[in-house]
Parts: structure tokens; sequence; C-alpha cells
């Protein structure tokens, strides 16, 4: 950690607390216009927004280091937090006691999916961050990121898992999730991109953002 600089760090703190709140909120049921889903499904693609301008701004080889200083830690915390919200309940703290093999694998499967996803959104954005828009890269990135980190993580926490029903429908629960991640990302996230890029650009950089390195 010593050779990332300080905005870096706290960009390595925030990848760490959206991936432990995202499991705990995950445990949450939300229905909106008659749909249902989870609170995590809008909590979690903050990281590819803060992800995207990353890699915007510093370059993909810092992006990859934050993903890869974050990956650890995230995965013992979630375990930690998981095991004492199981099921969105308080277990307490004897529960930490008992080594629980399903919210270790949803911690395996929150690890995976955010390693893999992550380094897919900074791949295709680093491709299409040159264009003269700003827009192309975090939408094509987004669209991409959150399609393996969803089915990854859906595929390693609930196939062939102890519970009928979502080892049965894991599929279809992931591409339902998908379609809410994916329809809050061209709606929320990218215009929130476009408007956090701008500050920057017009406030801190002092540089147009086509001219951002």
């Amino acid at each position: 950690m010593n050779d990332i600089s300080f905005p870096l760090k706290k960009l390595w703190f925030f990848h760490i607390f959206v991936i432990v709140l995202s499991n705990y909120a995950v445990q949450i049921p939300l229905s909106l216009f008659g749909i249902n889903t989870t609170v995590g499904t809008f909590t979690y693609p903050f990281i590819f927004l803060a992800t995207d301008l990353t890699t915007r701004i510093y370059g993909q080889h810092r992006a990859r280091r934050i993903v890869l200083f974050a990956m650890i830690p995230a995965l013992i915390l979630s375990y930690i937090v998981g095991t004492l919200f199981e099921q969105g309940q308080w277990q307490g703290i004897a529960a930490l006691g008992n080594f629980s093999v399903f919210v270790f694998r949803i911690a395996l499967a929150s690890f995976s999916a955010y390693v893999l996803g992550q380094l897919a959104d900074i791949l295709v954005f680093q491709r299409l961050r040159r264009l003269p828009r700003w827009w192309p890269a975090p939408t094509a990135s987004g669209i991409f990121g959150n399609l393996l980190d969803t089915y990854v993580f859906f595929a390693v926490a609930f196939m062939a898992c102890p519970v009928p029903f979502m080892a049965e429908h894991w599929f279809e629960l992931a591409t339902f999730d998908y379609t809410v991640k994916l329809c809050a990302n061209l709606l929320l996230f990218v215009p929130a991109y476009g408007a956090v890029l701008a500050y920057l650009s017009k406030c801190v950089f002092k540089r147009p953002l086509t001219a951002l390195p």
C-alpha cells in the first residue's frame, strides 16, 4: 500500500466499504414498481463508478492495483459481516465461533465476482477512454463488467447450493438482477459519472474531459 497515494488509498477504502455494505444490503429485499430486487443492487454499482473514474484519471495500472489490494480485506470483512448478520438478522458475536459454509460461499462468490467484474470493467473502459465523447467508456464497461460480476456471483454462491429454490433458479435470478443493474447503471450511474467527471475536469484538473490522461 505504500506505493499508492492518499487519494487512491481513499478509493481503496471505498471499494472495501461498498463491497461489505452490498453483501449485507443484498439480504434486504426491495420492491420498486412491482419489481422485487434488493438494496444491494443499487449500492454495488458505486464501485464501477469509482473504478471508471480511477481508470480515466490515474490509468488502468493504478485501477488494477486498487482492485488487487482490496480483494483480500473485502473477502475477510464480508465473511465477518455476513456471519454476524446472516439472513439479515443480528446473530451475535458468538456466531463468529462457528464456521458457516453458506456465508463463506457467498463471501467467496463476492470475492470472485468483484475481481473478475472489475478487471473486465477496467479492460473495456481502457479501450474506449480515448474516444472524443465521455459516455461510451463507462456505458460499455458497465454493461460488460456488471454482466460478468452478476453471473459469476450467482453461480459461485448458489449453483448446487443446499437451498433448493436458489439452486434451481439462480440463473433466472441472476438475469433479473443484471437487468435491474443495467437499468440503474444507464439511468443513474452513467449520468453520475459524467457529472463527477465534469466537476473534476473543471474545478480540479482544469482541463477538458478529452484532455485527461
